[in-house]
């Protein structure tokens, strides 16, 4: 085999170091990318509210750090704002952000506009501006492994949630809400 010219040998090692840090960004992109999926699977996401169902707390065009990783160890707590799966026959399936008001074992009832959880008023002053507007409900019983979720604006008809669908069971709950991580006029945790 004939001996290469030293310029040709120069541009097979220039081919070569191009190749192989190619290589390494491709690997530690993929790796990166594996990493950010893997977080979004199980650990958080991003969400954006679209409505007006979780005023006077969140608004419409909020966006929301979802922490998943919490729920994988533990379950959602009664003042937990969560994402869950819109329980509906909706074909559009979407995500719903609603406050968990109930939880297992729980009675809840709504009678002359105010909330009452196992037979005792609900304070809800530090997430409501008003009482609830819509007609009275229950008692109801939330049934093992589900939960009863309701939007924070309280005024008639203006969130779709347990009242309308019934309880939501525990695996259609993704998340739970964290932060507010935009806009930056309401940036802060929940």
């Amino acid at each position: 085999m004939p001996d290469l010219e030293p310029e040709a040998t120069a541009e097979l090692q220039d081919v070569q170091r191009f190749s192989i840090q190619w290589m390494g960004w491709i690997k530690t992109i993929s790796i990166a990318l594996t990493i950010v999926l893997l977080l979004h699977a199980f650990v958080f996401h991003l969400s954006k509210v679209e409505g007006h169902s979780m005023e006077p707390t969140l608004h419409d065009h909020d966006w929301l750090y979802v922490n998943k990783f919490v729920y994988l160890l533990g379950d959602p707590a009664v003042g937990d704002i969560v994402i869950l799966e819109d329980p509906s026959d909706n074909p559009e399936k979407k995500l719903l952000v609603k406050r968990v008001v109930g939880v297992p074992g729980d009675r809840i009832e709504i009678r002359n506009r105010v909330l009452y959880r196992n037979g005792e008023q609900v304070d809800e002053s530090t997430y409501t501006d008003t009482d609830i507007d819509d007609l009275d409900f229950g008692p109801y019983e939330v049934p093992e492994d589900f939960y009863f979720v309701m939007g924070d604006n309280r005024h008639a008809r203006a969130s779709r949630d347990s009242r309308s669908f019934g309880p939501v069971i525990r695996d259609r709950i993704s998340g739970r809400v964290d932060w507010i991580v935009w806009p930056t006029g309401d940036l802060g945790s929940l």
